[in-house]
């Protein structure tokens, strides 16, 4: 194994631990919003609007690390914003004030744009170094932290811990644990040092606008899960309590399965194949949800979701970096963006709409929104767009390119 060899996979286990770390700050961050609400007096009228910051700040934050990664590598930006993600979390929890909370979220908020741009802009650059894909075991990493965090913060409920008490155990084993992989990331070629990218150039943007759209719909399919599914359940379905409050849970571990095996689909199908499968079944799932007699087929239904929804984000940033190979930080930075735009509209749209007319109904928005992706498939298969041909590139091995269709280069 060369020197190559080895700094490339220690700069992928590394990513691949900021992804999973990720995962756990922002599922204890979520999962103990009532929590939030109780120790500082927040109103329900006034949540949304602490709520809505988050995403808002996170996509100034996204705009800005475009412009940041020009003079600076993106690995510098994440190795920064991570630790202050973390911080931010633990102030949360360390606040006695309504503005010390609101303090606390807006940094939050602007330290996690740059982190999720920065971040996927190291997946993507790595995947091309590979030749193969790997971005959805990064997300499946993510998702892995996603299980972790809300398993420790439903232990924090269960015994009644305070914010501070929940929170600062994650953060006191993260910090440390994320800086230090901090030293191993790659970034553009594999090299350790990135360089100036041009800009997307003349109709750069409407060329990328059908990743953005398809972005903004499977956020918008993600939150209606997080956000609705318990109460679809309990309230709609007719579960119980403790029944409500495990789709999520199912959901997430779908992600999870789904992510770690899809890159093995990618390499064998190709990317186009395996996200209009996965829309496809994602789009069943909201079927399956809206049509349900019961809380079980209901159940079945959120199964379907984690499996169709969780390869078509990582796969969408893929594209990006793809269709603009010598300007792939500036199209996931600008890509990134309508992650949080889903996230902005997708509760409030199925929630107003189940409000004025049936939360049955209101599913089938959503799945017609995911649907949108089946229209832009093929933008996940750039005509001339290849991988990178150092790593793995073996005499005998079967390098599959993803943006052709799964064949062979």
């Amino acid at each position: 194994m060369t020197a190559d060899d080895v700094r490339l996979r220690r700069g992928r286990g590394s990513l691949g631990f900021a992804f999973f770390a990720q995962g756990v700050t922002f599922a204890l961050l979520v999962t103990r919003i009532p929590a939030v609400q109780d120790r500082y007096g927040i109103s329900d009228g006034l949540l949304p609007a602490f709520l809505a910051a988050v995403p808002v700040l996170a996509g100034v934050a996204s705009v800005a690390t475009e412009h940041l990664v020009k003079r600076v590598p993106p690995a510098l930006v994440l190795r920064w914003a991570q630790p202050l993600v973390l911080l931010s979390l633990l102030g949360v929890g360390a606040g006695t004030q309504l503005w010390h909370v609101a303090v606390a979220l807006g940094a939050f908020g602007l330290s996690v744009g740059a982190l999720d741009a920065s971040m996927n802009m190291l997946g993507v650059s790595l995947q091309r170094t590979y030749g193969r894909s790997i971005m959805l075991g990064f997300h499946a990493s993510y998702s892995l932290g996603g299980i972790v965090g809300a398993s420790a913060a439903w232990a924090g409920a269960h015994w009644h811990l305070s914010l501070l008490t929940g929170y600062f155990p994650a953060v006191a084993v993260l910090l440390p644990l994320v800086f230090y992989g901090s030293r191993f990331y790659v970034g553009h070629g594999g090299g350790a040092e990135e360089v100036p990218e041009k800009g997307l150039g003349a109709g750069g943007f409407k060329l990328l606008l059908p990743l953005c759209l398809v972005m903004a719909c499977a956020y918008i399919g993600d939150s209606t899960v997080s956000n609705w599914s318990a109460k679809y359940l309990q309230d709609v379905l007719g579960g119980s309590e403790q029944l409500a409050t495990v789709p999520y849970n199912v959901y997430m571990v779908t992600t999870l399965i789904g992510r770690a095996v899809g890159d093995v689909g990618v390499r064998r199908f190709g990317a186009v194949a395996v996200v209009r499968a996965g829309t496809v079944v994602a789009a069943g799932g909201f079927a399956v949800v809206a049509a349900a007699p019961g809380a079980w087929a209901g159940m079945l239904g959120f199964t379907l979701l984690g499996i169709g929804l969780c390869v078509i984000v990582p796969q969408t940033f893929a594209a990006a970096g793809r269709l603009f190979p010598g300007a792939s930080d500036t199209a996931i930075a600008r890509l990134n963006i309508f992650n949080y735009v889903g996230f902005l509209i997708g509760s409030p749209l199925v929630g107003g709409i189940g409000d004025a007319w049936s939360y049955r109904g209101a599913m089938l928005v959503p799945m017609a929104l995911v649907l949108v992706t089946l229209l832009y498939a093929r933008s996940f298969g750039a005509q001339g767009a290849r991988y990178g041909v150092r790593h793995e590139r073996r005499a005998g091995d079967r390098a599959v390119d993803v943006g052709r269709g799964g064949n062979e280069v």
